[in-house]
């Protein structure tokens, strides 16, 4: 080991690839599941001392936020949804009819697939120093738009290791 930061600064860096899939049970229609220590124990398992780490949802009916969890704040979101893209407002994807294949069980949840367009599928966070830079308030969420049921989440780190 260098105790020379110029010579430390040369020995060569490992490339860390890790990934984790997460099983999420949902229990509402429209919830919000913070994913936050499920990102951090990832960060910490996958040895990446700075990179990054993606959370993304594998559905088209939720979304990953970074905000603030608190109640109201939590609410007053799914008021805004709410308000862009209602429930029940004769969404082409609800009529059946135009879909061939549909299974029978299929919710009517066009409005689900608007809010999710109105967010995002991924957030990708920085890590320094094995931490993800989240700031005082920030939470990283699992945004359930037609719940519940169970969803998949994953879990990419890319980083490099310290220096051995």
């Amino acid at each position: 080991m260098a105790s020379d930061p110029v010579a430390a600064a040369r020995e060569p860096l490992t490339l860390i690839s890790h990934r984790r899939q997460l099983r999420v049970r949902t229990k509402a229609r429209h919830q919000f599941i913070d994913l936050t220590t499920a990102a951090e124990a990832a960060v910490r398992q996958s040895q990446v001392r700075d990179g990054i780490v993606c959370v993304q949802t594998l559905h088209t009916t939720t979304a990953v936020v970074v905000n603030e969890n608190e109640p109201g704040l939590l609410q007053d979101m799914v008021d805004v949804l709410e308000r862009l893209a209602p429930a029940g407002r004769g969404y082409r994807h609800d009529d059946l009819d135009r879909r061939p294949g549909t299974p029978p069980d299929e919710p009517a949840n066009g409005d689900a697939h608007c809010k999710a367009m109105l967010l995002s599928a991924s957030q990708t966070l920085t890590i320094h120093e094995r931490r993800i830079q989240l700031g005082r308030w920030q939470r990283i969420f699992l945004v359930e738009l037609d719940g519940g049921r169970m969803r998949t989440v994953s879990l990419s780190v890319l980083g490099t290791s310290a220096p051995v």
